[in-house]
């Protein structure tokens, strides 16, 4: 007898509402209880830039350390199904399962001057009830529930349900630092200094953030960025989507809690680089330009699932590219004047196909060469393609971690959230990339520079150091995660806290 149809008549009644309004599945429930996994719950704050390393978690707990996981997903968009994610994440494990919460709505509530992180807050509060009672619906609950960073407020309910609390950082380590030390820093530092006066930020044991590479919250003084700093130092545990051959330095400063002012109990393990597999099946037009070009030779040009240009840098980068003579893969959207991240929360972005913003002729001239795709590639699984040499990039985190696995040096153009953060531990921390100097937005990069960046990353000696750095990096990356590695051994570790208290718990309980 299937254990729904043990469920009691008027818990079954609304099981089944939310069933059919969420497309919950009862799967991981009857497999829980009867094979006893540990189970973890996760949660995904809105946007794909969240969602994608979550999953790969969530994956990663079940296929390398034997826990069951449901993952709640958080969303604004109505239109997202869940065979949907389901397609995106390649799951197929009876031990993981995927929960869509119902859609929430804010627009009343937000503006052009609203911030993404404010909007994701609010998202995330709005979520909060969809959330409990889906954990509380549960036969068996969680023994821990993990957020992304952006979703700490959901700590109230892990509280409620006295599960662990662990925290999923899906950016750089540098970030984090500059996040849990953000609330200390805050009273030590008066904000007209710091804006007046442009000095770095200095964090213990860290490299100095300067003021150009700060992330613009922590400038603003935003109450929402310093909050999810103190609720992270809260957590039973940090994971961080980072590893240490990637990041020694910081990461022996996070280690090191007088340093960086976490608190005692919030140990930080480096799990990553957690990246989405490469798909076999897909094999559509761009791969097999790609299967035609020669090896290394090919420059990828994506900014990502949110990011735009203005039209005058859309046509700079056109002819940089063009006066560049590489070969090159170019995902491009239609231009937004001021707003770079104007996607982020749009899956199918700005509909324009047509590619009329381009300059006149680009298309004829560069067809040999290159190639312009609207909108959307397959991005993990050209970046794993022998033709790729290069990747000019936005550099978020997820993207950035994609180009190390695969050995692919980068010219990082950072555009919103961390990005510029990212660009300078990529750039110069790591030594696997490249950047203008003039930092976008702000101004417009010619194609003059573009051009150069191009042509140092993809065939001149003075790109050799950036190639090889990246292909040493791509080896560690990947015995980091393997079986043994430093990465593997720290999710280890997260996994074997829940199997104990969960024994705890059933002791209790028993």
């Amino acid at each position: 007898m299937s254990f729904f149809f043990l469920v009691p008549v008027y818990i079954r009644a609304k099981l089944e509402l939310w069933f059919s309004s969420w497309s919950f599945s009862f799967k991981i429930l009857w497999v829980i209880m009867h094979t006893g996994k540990v189970h973890v719950a996760l949660v995904a704050s809105p946007g794909m830039g969240h969602l994608i390393p979550v999953l790969e978690l969530g994956k990663r707990l079940v296929s390398h350390h034997g826990i069951s996981a449901t993952i709640f997903v958080v969303t604004m968009d109505a239109s997202l199904s869940r065979s949907q994610l389901l397609k995106v994440s390649g799951i197929t494990d009876d031990f993981l399962d995927v929960v869509l919460l119902p859609a929430v709505d804010i627009s009343a509530r937000v503006d052009k001057t609203t911030g993404i992180l404010r909007q994701m807050a609010m998202m995330v509060h709005e979520a909060l009830p969809s959330l409990r009672s889906a954990i509380l619906a549960m036969e068996v609950q969680p023994i821990a529930l993990i957020v992304d960073m952006f979703a700490t407020e959901a700590f109230v309910v892990a509280e409620e349900f006295m599960m662990f609390k662990y925290v999923f950082v899906t950016t750089n380590a540098w970030f984090l630092a500059l996040t849990v030390h953000g609330p200390n820093l805050d009273k030590e530092v008066d904000q007209d200094d710091h804006i007046n006066n442009q000095k770095p930020i200095h964090i213990p044991g860290c490299e100095p953030v300067r003021f150009v590479d700060c992330y613009e919250q922590f400038l603003r003084r935003n109450k929402v960025y310093f909050r999810m700093g103190t609720e992270i130092s809260t957590a039973d545990g940090i994971l961080v989507n980072s590893f240490y051959d990637l990041e020694p330095l910081t990461l022996a400063a996070l280690h090191d809690t007088r340093k960086v002012g976490l608190a005692p109990k919030a140990p930080v393990y480096p799990i990553g680089p957690l990246v989405r597999p490469v798909e076999l099946s897909l094999r559509g037009e761009v791969l097999r330009w790609l299967d035609m070009q020669p090896k290394e030779s090919v420059l990828y040009v994506s900014f990502g699932s949110g990011g735009t240009l203005s039209a005058k840098q859309t046509i700079e980068l056109a002819w940089g590219l063009e006066n560049s003579q590489q070969r090159f893969i170019w995902v491009v959207r239609p231009p937004v004047e001021n707003d770079s991240a104007a996607t982020v929360f749009k899956s199918n972005g700005v509909n324009n196909d047509f590619l009329d913003y381009l300059p006149e002729g680009f298309l004829n001239r560069t067809c040999k060469n290159g190639l312009v795709v609207p909108k959307w590639a397959p991005q993990t699984e050209i970046l794993s393609h022998p033709s790729i040499g290069g990747f000019l990039s936005h550099c978020g985190w997820n993207s950035s971690l994609e180009s190390i696995v695969n050995g692919v040096p980068m010219i990082v153009w950072p555009l919103y959230a961390e990005q510029k953060m990212n660009a300078t531990v990529l750039a110069e921390h790591i030594g696997v990339a490249t950047r203008s100097k003039l930092l976008a937005p702000k101004g417009v990069v010619g194609r003059d520079a573009i051009a150069a960046m191009i042509q140092k990353i993809m065939v001149d000696k003075e790109g050799e150091a950036i190639r090889a750095k990246v292909k040493m990096l791509k080896s560690c990356a990947v015995k980091a995660v393997s079986n043994g590695g430093s990465s593997y051994n720290a999710l280890a570790i997260v996994a074997e806290e829940c199997k104990i208290g969960m024994q705890r718990r059933n002791a209790k309980t028993g």
